[in-house]
């Protein structure tokens, strides 16, 4: 976050700089000078801009540094009134992942792992979840709850999912 902040105040300087620059060389050039609104409008732009262009690249930077057997489960994209762009392009501000290489086989087509929960100025979330890939459905594991040798859960009930459940598949079928 504070990176963002920097680069933003950083991107309204640089805008500064510019357009003075191009107030004076107008002035000797011609003898006009630009208005003095003209400065702090440009700078304005430029750190909203960077604003906008950070919350975009948000997401596939963070999905880019991630190892390949992660894959990305489900996503939200959001606008809001503050940020009136987003209406015509929403914004990835959260997303769910699983990673392939951290899948274990507790029982005969029982995978278990963990989903990742990850939104943009947030830590980190695991929940632990286990699959059952014959049946299509999903047991979310808190508490300590964990998939008996049977394929039973200690705790919480097998929860059906859609056969083209993007979770099931990531975790059953490889992706």
């Amino acid at each position: 976050m504070i990176n963002d902040f920097i680069t933003m105040m950083a991107a309204g300087v640089f805008a500064l700089i510019v357009v003075f620059a191009a107030r004076h060389a107008l002035k000797k050039a011609t003898g006009r000078v630009l208005p003095k609104w003209v400065m702090p409008v440009c700078a304005g732009l430029a750190m909203l801009a960077t604003a906008v262009r950070a919350e975009y690249r948000w997401f596939p930077e963070f999905r880019a540094q991630m190892p390949a057997s992660v894959v990305v489960v489900a996503q939200s994209a959001e606008s809001a009134p503050w940020r009136p762009w987003t209406y015509l392009a929403p914004i990835v501000t959260r997303f769910v992942a699983l990673d392939r290489a951290k899948i274990t086989r507790p029982a005969p087509g029982v995978v278990q792992t963990d989903l990742l929960l990850i939104a943009r100025w947030q830590p980190l979330q695991g929940v632990p979840v286990a699959y059952d890939c014959a049946k299509g459905a999903r047991a979310d594991l808190f508490g300590g709850a964990m998939v008996n040798p049977d394929g039973t859960t200690s705790g919480p009930a097998w929860q059906p999912l859609a056969a083209d459940d993007a979770g099931l598949k990531a975790a059953c079928n490889g992706g």
